[in-house]
């Protein structure tokens, strides 16, 4: 059995997590710790567990086995350090840290102290990825040439309900996100694209602030890799009825995904006519092989790659929005080895 605190409801997804472990037989929530005292001691109370107010006794609590982060993005460094010197595993929403350099010193962290770390990257598991992934692969769509991914909600538009936006205002601090709809949502696109696309070559970015926020809630981030493919990378707080969108184009043929419905047209199938393929079964969810990982020694599919190219890319569309200007990977990398 796996004994875990829940550290944070600060994020939109803290509840989704709640429910996994809930539902996980191997799992039992044993306390919850929030940065809010008053947010912290409410979902304690309706989950039926301790409240602890102090972070330095979970801990120092030898009943605590692992922790679900869903704090603040700024507080993320912090908390996952401390978890990992205290030899407990963790659980983190998505982006595990603001720079390249932060997400080294938590792995090196995690490595040193023997504890198991997952950053939630759900769309990896779903059958639409796997499929392209793999046609992608069996070369169906020959030498890729673009990649455009996006995935867009009304979370920062005004409502009858929700005169600024159904989002949290918490959601547009640049101090405890680090930025607006592209770190966030745009995490998607980023991890997705990373894993057709390659290695990175150079990054520009337009982080726009459509409704006038403190932070971009709507972005576009051009993308070559190191093959010579584009990437599309679009993320929007500001757009209404937007399907999930994830279309590669090749020398050889074309796939196009919209919301979880796929269809292929390849030189190499079906007489070269469209059709939707059978597709892959989901793989388990990332809190599922979490747990699997740390109670029976499982790999997981999730890497440390995928979750530092996650941040880098971050990285390199905030310079490149801030300077007007294409920022290249090796100028990042060269500045890490200056510092």
């Amino acid at each position: 059995m796996l004994r875990v605190a829940l550290l944070s409801r600060w994020h939109v997804h803290a509840d989704e997590y709640a429910g996994y472990a809930k539902e996980n037989s191997n799992v039992k929530i044993v306390k919850v710790w929030d940065e809010q005292e008053e947010r912290g001691r409410k979902w304690a109370k309706e989950l039926g567990v301790v409240f602890e107010g102090k972070l330095e006794k979970i801990m120092a609590d030898p009943a605590i086995d692992a922790v679900m982060v869903a704090s603040p993005t700024s507080m993320h460094k912090e908390i996952i350090l401390r978890a990992a010197v205290a030899g407990k595993h963790i659980f983190t929403e998505k982006i595990l840290a603001f720079t390249v350099k932060e997400c080294m010193e938590i792995y090196e962290a995690v490595e040193r102290n023997k504890v198991k770390l997952m950053v939630s990257l759900p769309r990896l598991m779903e059958p639409y990825f796997l499929y392209a992934h793999d046609a992608i692969q069996n070369g169906l769509v020959g030498r890729v040439n673009t990649i455009r991914c996006k995935v867009a909600h009304d979370g920062a538009l005004p409502s009858e309900t929700h005169p600024n936006g159904w989002l949290p205002v918490s959601f547009f601090d640049e101090q405890l996100c680090g930025g607006g709809a592209f770190i966030d949502f745009g995490a998607h696109p980023i991890y997705l694209t990373n894993r057709l696309g390659g290695d990175v070559k150079h990054v520009s970015a337009n982080l726009s602030k459509f409704e006038n926020k403190l932070v971009d809630d709507h972005a576009v981030v051009i993308v070559e890799y190191e093959s010579g493919a584009i990437g599309i990378l679009e993320a929007s707080f500001v757009t209404r009825k937007s399907p999930f969108i994830l279309e590669v184009f090749g020398t050889e043929g074309t796939i196009l995904v919209e919301d979880s419905h796929v269809k292929i047209r390849s030189t190499k199938l079906n007489n070269g006519q469209w059709f939707e393929p059978e597709l892959p079964e989901k793989r388990p969810m990332a809190f599922t092989q979490w747990v699997d990982s740390i109670l029976n020694g499982a790999e997981t599919e999730i890497k440390m790659e995928d979750v530092v190219r996650l941040t880098e890319l971050n990285e390199l569309a905030a310079k490149s929005h801030q300077e007007g200007r294409r920022i290249f990977r090796n100028e990042m990398a060269a500045v890490d080895n200056e510092c």
